[in-house]
């Protein structure tokens, strides 16, 4: 059984806000780091993977939509990606990252003190891409738990960049938010498990990472790109909207 785990979901290839989480005590104490994807795609991926990998056998990885659509792309298997920024994020990739991506497992499951038996997923248990929301009917919860272990008492997805907690159908679902890319308000946004759920929001130096990051990057629209994400321009009504009914 583990104690305290840190989760760190959606980091999107931002490094400022990345080491920042990964500076925080409560980070760096926590027996454990699991990882619920999409970590690369975005404007220096090479850089987190590194650090990332970086953690070694304390961090724990479970791969996400946009992690899957960057192997598909460098392998032949995609043209396109709906993403702007991915399709160069994957061309900076070395084969070893695109193995490493393409080895991730979909979920995981951790026995937590306080939580029982947790899955880790991205979206859902059953698909890196699929939406549910903290105001997603429980019709819609019970299909996406259909089929789940009825020993698995937590869920923690990511996808959304929304941290919530809520319950459904007696299980505690826990999102985490987003390190790189938050909807709604600034910081990079985490969560720490055991023996409860904390939501977790580390503030840092919004114009310094982003001078940071287009210092860094070659990725054309890099400016642009930065400028909007990491100064948490879409609030948490756009991103709903954009969602759609989950």
């Amino acid at each position: 059984m583990t104690n305290r785990i840190a989760v760190l979901s959606d980091v999107h290839g931002v490094l400022p806000a990345l080491e920042a989480v990964l500076a925080e005590p409560d980070v760096r104490s926590a027996d454990r780091v699991v990882l619920t994807g999409d970590l690369a795609a975005g404007p220096q991926p090479s850089r987190v993977l590194d650090v990332l990998t970086g953690l070694g056998d304390r961090a724990l990885w479970v791969g996400g939509n946009a992690d899957r659509e960057l192997v598909e792309f460098r392998r032949g298997l995609r043209a396109t990606l709906p993403d702007p920024i991915a399709p160069w994020a994957a061309e900076q990739l070395d084969e070893e990252h695109v193995s490493l991506l393409a080895a991730l497992p979909r979920s995981l499951d951790l026995s937590v003190g306080g939580l029982g038996q947790v899955l880790f997923c991205h979206a859902t248990p059953r698909d890196d891409e699929e939406v549910v929301l903290v105001d997603s009917g429980l019709d819609r919860w019970a299909e996406v738990f259909e089929g789940l272990d009825g020993e698995v008492r937590t869920v923690v997805c990511g996808h959304t960049h929304m941290p919530f907690v809520r319950l459904a159908h007696g299980r505690l679902v826990v999102n985490p938010g987003s390190v790189g890319m938050p909807y709604g308000r600034a910081g990079a946004h985490w969560a720490l498990l055991g023996p409860g759920v904390e939501l977790r929001s580390t503030l840092f130096d919004v114009e310094s990472a982003t001078a940071q990051v287009v210092a860094d990057s070659t990725y054309p629209g890099v400016a642009e790109w930065a400028g909007s994400f990491l100064s948490t321009r879409a609030s948490d009504a756009e991103a709903l909207a954009a969602f759609g009914p989950g």
